[in-house]
């Protein structure tokens, strides 16, 4: 028997049922190539085109690479644990439907608010830097001022592009991104081979640069909650930059578990979603680590901070390193696949956005009216409107305070779907599973603590913004949610039926 109130649980029988429902139904059309291909579309782009230069001159030095190993680990240990739930409740909603069925709808509803953050700001984050490559190539700046507001047209420009194609349809997106994949690894592989032939050793030394004191934009309320807690007063290089910046390039990985919100649109999950959760992420990871080598192999950390002589008052990107050896072919090169590999990132988190809030549509936490789906089964309604939030984000807001955001959200995503791993199986035993975490409990327990300490190295001012959308989450939830729940409705209906009947059967009193 479900639970009852807000604790009330959606079996996974009937979040598979629902997915029969007319008018709301998707299409099963994608397979673990398909899959494979969006991972690697949405991982690859943010973390090496706007996020790797920056943090190693700002936070990290040359140890950036090992930030990269640790982010990659702790991401790893999630994966498992995604890649068990997604065989095990191919739906789309991912992390949402998976704590819908173990902890109950107010969870599920907590988790539904905070991908929604994830998502949206993920997409917008992305789309700022495809911006400013934008400008890069054509040497201006991809925005206008319109009295105190600065509008990034750049932004505008591809989000209405990616909502076109995303109204088009799913396997559409995925050609298109597969393409546009195929260039962006390409530049990548290049970036690679030629910045080989210019490493100066002398540059990883030290790895871990010394701290540094304090600075405004390290201190107070930028600094980590680690390194408030600890009194360390700042993030800036040591070991403490070097765990700030693992929890920052965390960003640059997230997008896996944008491949379980397609479970729904996959044929036979069960496998698919195991090997494109797994496939994708390992290919990254190589990547990342290869790039990060050659970039502050290629320039002295300190070149690539901002105020530097190299950088000025911006931010550096992987376009810094070759230009400071004026190789302009390749610096146009990486502006290309900076362009073509954001694309894809942008288009892969705008569908995971969609299937969220298509999942909680249709379960009655938003209104229903948005789980509409047209003749191909793409949902359109909720595409134009994802379109439209993402577009505003991104013309507006500055990147710096969208990305921490982004990667707390994520988190928290991981750390529930991790322990809803360990519930699940302890709840229901006999449920099919496509895939299995191996070592259970102690897989889960290492991805929470992992995920955990990454989140206590994200800075205060973001824990309190987080903070504050969840408290905005459960207003929202008490005020409308609980109230309109299709779950809730139905075992009111149910509950309703057993008293009539016992009401029915009930022998009358002799007179």
């Amino acid at each position: 028997m479900p639970g009852v109130g807000i604790w009330r649980t959606k079996s996974v029988e009937q979040s598979i049922a629902d997915t029969d429902e007319p008018g709301s139904r998707l299409r099963r059309e994608l397979t673990a190539k398909d899959l494979t291909v969006f991972g690697v579309a949405v991982v690859v782009g943010a973390g090496i085109f706007t996020l790797t230069a920056r943090t190693a001159g700002n936070l990290a030095g040359p140890s950036i690479s090992l930030a990269f190993v640790l982010a990659a680990i702790a991401c790893g240990l999630a994966a498992l644990c995604y890649a068990e739930f997604a065989s095990a409740v191919p739906v789309a909603g991912s992390a949402y439907t998976f704590s819908y069925a173990t902890f109950g709808e107010f969870v599920a509803w907590i988790i539904g608010w905070d991908l929604i953050l994830e998502f949206a700001l993920a997409s917008a984050v992305v789309a700022k830097g495809w911006s400013m490559y934008l400008g890069g190539m054509f040497g201006g700046d991809a925005s206008i001022d319109l009295g105190p507001i600065t509008v990034d047209w750049g932004s505008l420009l591809i989000v209405g592009a990616i909502t076109i194609i995303l109204a088009i349809g799913t396997k559409v997106s995925s050609r298109v991104s597969a393409v546009v994949t195929a260039i962006k690894v390409a530049v990548v592989l290049l970036v690679i081979v030629v910045g080989i032939f210019y490493i100066d050793k002398s540059n990883y030394s030290p790895y871990v640069p010394p701290a540094e004191e304090s600075q405004s934009a390290a201190a107070g309320m930028h600094q980590s909650l680690f390194s408030a807690l600890t009194g360390a007063g700042g993030s800036t290089y040591g070991w403490y930059g070097l765990l700030a910046a693992a929890s920052l390039v965390f960003f640059a990985f997230i997008g896996f578990d944008v491949v379980a919100t397609t479970a729904e649109e996959t044929k036979n999950p069960q496998k698919a979603l195991p090997r494109g959760i797994f496939g994708s992420l390992a290919i990254v990871t190589v990547l990342y680590v290869g790039v990060t080598l050659v970039l502050t192999g290629m320039v002295k950390y300190t070149d690539l901070r901002t105020g530097s002589e190299l950088v000025g008052d911006g931010s550096a990107t992987l376009a810094t390193a070759f230009e400071a050896h004026g190789i302009t072919w390749a610096q146009m090169a990486i502006n290309i696949g900076g362009l073509a590999g954001l694309t894809t990132v942008v288009m892969v988190m705008m569908l995971g956005q969609t299937r969220v809030l298509f999942a909680m549509s249709r379960d009655g936490l938003v209104t229903r009216k948005l789980a509409v789906t047209n003749h191909k089964g793409v949902p359109v309604r909720i595409t134009l409107m994802v379109g439209g939030v993402v577009a505003v984000l991104a013309a507006v807001f500055p990147m710096g305070v969208l990305e921490e955001m982004v990667n707390i959200g994520t988190l928290f995503a991981f750390v529930l779907v991790c322990v809803g791993v360990m519930v699940l199986r302890r709840t229901r035993p006999d449920l099919p599973r496509g895939f299995r975490v191996p070592l259970v409990p102690l897989v889960p327990i290492l991805a929470v603590l992992a995920c955990g300490w990454l989140m206590l190295n994200l800075s205060v001012e973001t824990w309190i913004r987080f903070t504050v959308w969840m408290v905005l989450g459960v207003a929202v939830y008490f005020a409308y949610g609980r109230r309109k729940s299709v779950l809730g409705q139905r075992l009111k209906l149910e509950a309703a039926q057993r008293e009539a009947a016992q009401h029915e059967t009930k022998e009358p009193e002799p007179v």
